[in-house]
């Protein structure tokens, strides 16, 4: 019994998903689209329900009372004409001056055929209501044929009484300027909620931009501003902020007395080898104590990243040629590419570390080295190619790790501590971007460096 019940739910909540995705789906994406909805969308809907409420009464009762006041008008005519059967002329000169009605009366014969009824028939209804009600005889009613006037046809017993009358007289006219107060308070109001609510969405904004701009490495001028629970979060990510860098400056302090005590021991071991006579032991110590020194930049290198520095905006062209100048200088050479706005906002000397261990990795297994920039709008795309044995893709995302080596394909560098990719990642992630690699065009591997700009 219970699961039956429980199967039977499940499909009226399958079918309510279903249609919560599907209206999210339509919905705007954006926080003021989205409020601005939350204002517009029940102003619109009072509105209608307003209209429809309140005009409709107001048309009804309006009209039928107008209604009711010209049936009685043709009625009195009807009963003057019974009780006065030669005076018509008079009759005739009396609705004119006094009733505002033209008033005819014609041979006895058939009333015209019975007309369509107009869809919005408010005038047709009242109007026939009460000739029935007031004066019980067949009759003929024309309210579609000329806009501004409304006949009628009654069948007396001698002739046929032709009125015709101003539809003003018989129908609530003057609604429309009910309309346009409303439509124009509704454009009004609808104007100052969107300055209202562009105005509470900005320091929603403001804090977004900060975030964004702080997880790119840059700092961000932001003062929370707004309403209290937007400048609350302010206050936090401020706040959050702070501890960050906090824990940023006691990590570089810690490094760099760590490196400050480490360096002075291997100054002793090296001052120690140089006043001891050489021989073959002491060569291999002293390859040892290099080994050490480097592996211990190499360490500090990665734990440290860019602390410190600011991004600055800088010319990737000259940035690029001076890489390209430092690998000639080492004798080897490395195609340079760029396309695009040349200007980027970087930190320069954390981003050429990750365009050098790239470029430098791959020189270590390859002879043709070519790196191509792009930059367009909002990103910054670089790519470096080269000829060499690359590495397996199922090993891609691995090589990453620190300390991680490759002994048969490549390796970040040789007899390296494994972290030259990994300080790359790093430095990229700091940036707010990312590494990817994948094949080259040149047939080796293609490391992949987007970040924002």
């Amino acid at each position: 019994m219970t699961l039956t019940f429980a199967a039977a739910l499940a499909r009226p909540r399958a079918l309510w998903r279903g249609f919560s995705r599907k209206f999210a789906q339509i919905l705007p994406q954006g926080l003021y689209a989205r409020a601005a909805l939350i204002v517009i969308l029940p102003m619109i809907v009072l509105q209608c329900v307003l209209t429809y409420v309140f005009l409709e009464r107001h048309w009804q009762l309006v009209t039928n009372r107008l209604s009711t006041a010209l049936t009685q008008d043709i009625a009195a005519l009807i009963d003057l004409h019974q009780a006065f059967p030669g005076a018509q002329d008079r009759l005739i000169q009396i609705a004119q001056d006094r009733l505002k009605i033209d008033a005819e009366f014609l041979p006895p014969g058939p009333l015209p055929p019975a007309l369509p009824k107009p869809f919005f028939g408010i005038v047709d209804a009242a109007l026939s209501n009460e000739i029935r009600k007031q004066i019980a005889r067949p009759f003929w009613l024309d309210t579609v044929g000329r806009s501004n006037l409304i006949e009628i046809r009654i069948k007396l017993d001698d002739a046929i009484l032709r009125v015709i009358a101003y539809r003003s007289a018989a129908y609530a006219s003057n609604s429309y300027i009910f309309l346009l107060w409303m439509v124009g308070a509704s454009l009004v109001l609808i104007v100052v909620a969107s300055v209202v609510l562009r105005n509470q969405i900005k320091p929603i904004l403001a804090l977004a931009g900060a975030a964004e701009e702080f997880g790119k490495g840059r700092d961000p001028d932001f003062r929370p501003r707004g309403a209290r629970e937007v400048r609350r979060a302010g206050f936090a990510f401020i706040e959050m902020k702070r501890r960050i860098e906090r824990a940023i400056e006691q990590r570089t302090a810690m490094l760099s007395g760590v490196s400050h005590d480490l360096r002075t021991v291997l100054t002793r071991f090296k001052l120690s080898l140089a006043l001891m006579p050489p021989s073959e032991e002491t060569a291999e110590l002293d390859r040892d104590v290099a080994e050490m020194q480097r592996m211990l930049e190499a360490y500090l290198a990665f734990a440290r990243g860019a602390a410190g520095e600011r991004a600055v905006r800088v010319d990737m062209i000259e940035f690029l040629e001076e890489l390209r100048f430092d690998a000639e200088r080492e004798g080897r050479d490395v195609a340079i590419a760029y396309s695009g706005d040349p200007v980027a906002t970087l930190r320069p000397d954390a981003f050429k570390r990750l365009l050098a261990n790239l470029i430098g990795n791959a020189q270590n297994y390859a002879k043709t080295v070519a790196v191509e920039a792009i930059r367009d709008s909002r990103f910054l795309v670089i790519h470096v190619d080269d000829d060499g044995p690359g590495v397996p893709a199922e090993l891609r995302e691995e090589v990453f790790r620190p300390f991680y080596r490759l002994d048969e394909a490549r390796n970040q560098d040789v007899g390296g501590t494994g972290l030259g990719l990994a300080i790359a990642l790093d430095i990229a992630r700091s940036h707010g971007g990312d590494i990817q690699l994948s094949d080259s065009p040149l047939g080796g591997l293609r490391a992949t460096v987007r970040v924002p700009v």
